[in-house]
């Protein structure tokens, strides 16, 4: 009689070491056991994965599937999510037309889903004018993972700017729940003063959204998030940061003692404006900015040193008619990125030295223990659930034209990467086999967060 339903072996890679040629055994869709070369249990099926990387599924914990109605969607983006090597996708609520900022939306999001998923989903939570405060226990209860705000209007009701006394008082009803507050990082005064300027002189060239959103409009709004973490106890999160300042901030706050937390995604680290905007413009806009190389290597410096919680994508799926006009205010921010995530935080590491552990750490590991995920994901210990993504060592060059998201463009095109996603598994079975998805929408589930006193 077997052991267990499935054994993979393979070069195991954790947060913390490698286990070449190591193996994890699976029953009944868990982790069960996990060694070294030697002492492989038995068990009915084996996957022989020796002489590649085996990873934890990913965790890419800034999604936004829904922002344009009828476009993408839970569904399609969860295959690409699957393609890219991403088992959990964290979506962000700022839905068209209709936020998840009440209790019933949120509802509707998980039915959503149950019904259109191929892989796992946790979901952000926020606020509107037209729900307010009052629907903050409702969206904790219902099992928001986090709550995300922001100090910037992209849009009235959709994705409206929370003044800052209202952050003050949703950060004290957040605290005690434990769940982490992330704020999009951008002072929406100096924006909309220097765009108004810019726009009059004609300045809307590709090059003129760096120039507009300098590190002026960033940093105080960064500073700001963190000073009202520190102010109410919540765990103050930026959510994309993209300069070394908003790093070194963060530090001071963390030294200071308070639960402060920070996020960059993976344009910012592989992506800069004097090569890729300058190819490709508004196909690089996103918020905040791509910013010049030097910028870039100092991010790399606060990877390198551990102090990111975890790196994410920003996902979000715009067609071409939104990002080709000749005035580069006028363009949506934001590109698709599920399927880019991994190889292109993988191959960064490779390039600046770092062991493929820090993409366990960034991608795996930090972003289930900033969503009170790790109970199930994150890790391939004991008692979590069998995601695994299984990894070639292979050097390619980035083609979007096949992708399986909502558009067929990306600001990676032609980049070369080191690693290609062979095949993705959600807690056991194939879900992408390198080619095609092989499991049923439907077959993702919503995950909730393990909070104290709360069976999740």
């Amino acid at each position: 009689m077997s052991d267990f339903d499935v054994v993979v072996q393979g070069n195991i890679v954790g947060a913390d070491r490698i286990r070449f040629d190591g193996w994890f055994a699976i029953r009944e869709g868990k982790v069960e056991a996990i060694g070294e070369a030697n002492n492989v249990p038995s068990a009915r099926d084996f996957i022989d994965a020796r002489g590649r990387w085996v990873i934890p599924g990913v965790l890419d914990g800034q999604v936004h599937s829904g922002s344009q109605a009828n476009q993408e969607g839970i569904g399609m983006a969860s295959r690409a999510a699957a393609a890219g090597g991403v088992t959990t996708m964290v979506e962000m609520p700022y839905d068209d037309p209709e936020p998840v900022a009440s209790r019933p939306q949120l509802d509707r999001k998980i039915q959503l889903i149950e019904q259109d998923s191929h892989v796992d989903v946790a979901a952000y939570a926020t606020l509107n004018n037209e729900h307010g405060l009052e629907a903050i226990p409702g969206l904790i209860e219902g099992g928001a993972c986090a709550f995300k705000f922001s100090t910037f209007e992209a849009s009235p009701n959709r994705f409206p700017r929370v003044e800052e006394d209202v952050l003050y008082e949703a950060f004290r009803l957040i605290a005690p729940s434990g769940l982490a507050c992330g704020v999009h990082n951008q002072n929406q005064e100096i924006t909309r003063k220097n765009i108004l300027r810019m726009t009059e002189e004609g300045d809307t060239g590709w090059d003129a959204f760096l120039r507009a959103h300098p590190p002026l409009v960033e940093n105080l709004a960064t500073a700001t998030i963190y000073e009202l973490g520190a102010l109410t106890g919540a765990r103050a999160h930026a959510v994309h940061v993209s300069l070394s300042r908003g790093f070194e901030l963060c530090n001071m706050y963390k030294r200071a003692g308070t639960a402060a937390s920070i996020e960059t995604c993976v344009q910012y680290l592989m992506l800069n404006h004097e090569e890729h905007t300058k190819r490709f413009g508004a196909l690089t806009k996103h918020y905040p900015p791509i910013r010049p190389k030097a910028e870039v290597e100092k991010l790399w410096t606060h990877i390198g040193n551990g102090e990111c919680t975890f790196v994410s994508s920003d996902h979000v799926s715009w067609g071409l008619e939104r990002k080709s006009n000749p005035n580069v205010f006028k363009n949506s921010s934001g590109g698709p990125g599920l399927e880019t995530l991994l190889p292109a935080l993988w191959t960064g590491c490779i390039e600046h030295g770092l062991s493929p552990t820090m993409v366990v750490q960034l991608l795996c590991e930090g972003p289930a223990k900033h969503f009170l995920l790790e109970h199930r994901k994150g890790h391939l210990n004991p008692g979590a659930d069998a995601d695994f993504v299984i990894l070639d060592q292979e050097r390619y060059a980035f083609d979007p034209s096949t992708s399986l998201s909502a558009v067929t463009w990306s600001s990676f095109e032609g980049r070369e990467f080191m690693v290609k996603v062979a095949a993705t598994f959600l807690r056991g079975q194939l879900v992408w086999d390198g080619r095609n998805i092989c499991n049923q929408a439907g077959d993702g589930q919503f995950i909730r967060p393990h909070r104290a006193g709360v069976v999740s």
